[in-house]
């Protein structure tokens, strides 16, 4: 008995926690007592099972390039004033270039060779003189606008990804599909508007100078100039919920964009009890954003998410240390949100959603009872074939299947796993390879018992003797399950993830469970004839 207590305590043990980690599923309301450390979240069902929301969204990769041109304008500003080189003007012009007005040839030469060195990729255009300035042009080349719409996309999924893990969904499905778009499948969400909006929000952050030679009341998008743009300050007054628009004008070019950020956190103002959110910079935004403050003290800049303003404030000093906030009139909740948004990272080009589909539970429900029809009808016939073949043993055999149910069901709870319906599947792979490791024992105790063993040495044999081979089967198809974890997405992960476990909960009860079974059977009834 002392050789086997700790195997059957250890069942034991497996079998409680299985029913105390399945009881929110099986049970509608829980009791009052259960409460404290005991589970309450029931078995996570995929959105083939639960249903969900399924969206395509298109990445506007041009804007990502414009982007880094607006970037490399800025920093092209800096360094021809670093260098005392008279310019009259440096912008972005279309979506592939920056253009560059200087006062003199010898300017526009030694802006040249700054290029060159820089930016060796940039393809430089021909110095030509327009009404007495030279005007030079710079161009991304193709390859290399290629390479950053890709990388666009790269970090828009990342960015994406990083957000719904922020905002809890289990196990969804992040892809991308072709060169702009990506989709998007949030199993069982609550709040699919909220999730939507977060996940949609583009969180292109943008500081840009205010254009105070224009006066914004008056100000019509045609009146303005070519390099200014018209955007609003949108107000809620916190007592009637009222919305108030302040127009700002401002210059179109970004001087710095959220792409520099490292961090953000939501703050509470201690003198006007305000939530703001705090920024950081990484090294090359906090040199822009001294370099900026430090050139245009007195002015104001607009802080500008999606092309809304937040605030416009003015800037008294220079501002070094890479840290800034936005304030505005949002709630702590907004604000918690903002700071979510672009601490997960923001977008490096705006994305639209091109689908939008909400998938309903009813499928699931018809997947779920279709699936359950299948997979009882096939243990039924399993059950009824291993009674009749095996007899005795036959019957502890379906004894351990089982319990590979319950234990996986119990695990896939307490893990929080996601049952889809190819996890279903997996389960019912389980049933099989949970049959075919008993009937590989049976077999070679059947050898055994023809040699003339006595039924406990046969089993103690049986069991020797089978256990490499189910060892070697099992541990090949777990690698297998690795492999589809890794590289598997959504409901293939879901299939992963439950063959993974039955695997290890099959070696389990094949070479525990129904051996402990055994041997307290042969210990106490003192079996003379082996029923197999």
């Amino acid at each position: 008995m002392k050789g086997y207590t700790w195997r059957i305590s250890l069942i034991l043990l497996f079998i409680i926690a299985s029913f105390v980690y399945l009881t929110p599923t099986l049970v509608d309301t829980l009791p009052s007592w259960w409460s404290g450390l005991l589970p309450k979240d029931k078995i996570h069902l995929g959105l083939d099972l639960q249903g969900g929301t399924h969206l395509v969204m298109g990445v506007e990769t041009e804007k990502a390039v414009e982007g880094s041109l607006d970037l490399v304008a800025t920093d092209l500003e800096d360094s021809l004033t670093q260098q005392n080189l008279r310019y009259k003007s440096i912008a972005r012009v279309g979506n592939d270039k920056v253009q560059l007005v200087l006062y003199d040839r010898g300017s526009a030469d030694a802006a040249q060779a700054l290029i060159k060195k820089k930016y060796p990729d940039m393809q430089i255009q021909p110095a030509t003189d327009e009404a007495g300035f030279i005007a030079m042009q710079v161009r991304i080349n193709e390859k290399e606008a290629q390479v950053r719409k890709d990388r666009a996309v790269a970090q828009a999924l990342e960015t994406i990804r990083n957000r719904i893990d922020q905002f809890g969904v289990s196990e969804p499905v992040i892809q991308r599909e072709g060169l702009t778009n990506i989709v998007v499948q949030l199993p069982g969400i609550k709040d699919p508007k909220r999730a939507i909006d977060l996940i949609g929000k583009t969180a292109r952050l943008e500081f840009k100078l205010v254009d105070e030679t224009v006066n914004a009341a008056t100000a019509t998008a045609s009146s303005i100039p070519m390099d200014d743009e018209l955007l609003y300050e949108k107000r809620a007054d916190a007592t009637t919920g009222a919305v108030s628009e302040t127009p700002i004008v401002v210059k179109k070019k970004a001087i710095i964009t959220g792409d520099l950020l490292t961090d953000a956190q939501i703050r509470i103002d201690s003198q006007y009890n305000q939530p703001y959110v705090a920024i950081d910079f990484n090294s090359t935004g906090a040199r822009l954003f001294d370099q900026v403050t430090a050139a245009n003290v007195g002015k104001r800049f607009a802080i500008v998410l999606d092309n809304n303003v937040y605030s416009a404030p003015v800037i008294r000093e220079r501002i070094s240390g890479g840290s800034a906030q936005i304030s505005g009139s949002f709630t702590e909740k907004e604000a918690a949100d903002l700071a979510i948004v672009l601490r997960a990272g923001s977008l490096p080009a705006p994305v639209k959603i091109l689908q939008n589909v909400t998938v309903g539970p009813s499928l699931g429900k018809d997947s779920i009872h279709k699936g359950l029809m299948a997979g009882l009808i096939g243990v039924l016939l399993v059950v009824g074939f291993m009674a009749v073949y095996y007899k005795l043993c036959g019957m502890v055999a379906n004894f351990g299947m089982v319990l590979n149910i319950l234990f996986l069901m119990g695990a896939l709870s307490a893990l929080g796993a996601t049952l889809t319906l190819p996890g279903i599947a997996a389960i019912v792979l389980l049933v099989g390879m949970s049959v075919d490791s008993n009937v590989l024992i049976f077999e070679r105790i059947r050898e055994e018992l023809r040699l003339g063993k006595t039924p406990h040495a046969a089993l103690d044999a049986g069991y020797d003797k089978a256990f490499l081979t189910i060892m070697d089967s099992h541990v090949t198809a777990l690698i297998t399950a690795a492999v589809l974890f890794q590289f598997g997405t959504g409901p293939v992960k879901g299939f992963a993830v439950s063959l993974s476990l039955g695997i290890i909960i099959n070696l389990f009860t094949s070479l525990v469970s129904t051996k402990v079974i055994f041997d307290a059977y042969l210990e106490r009834a003192h079996v003379k004839r082996l029923s197999i």
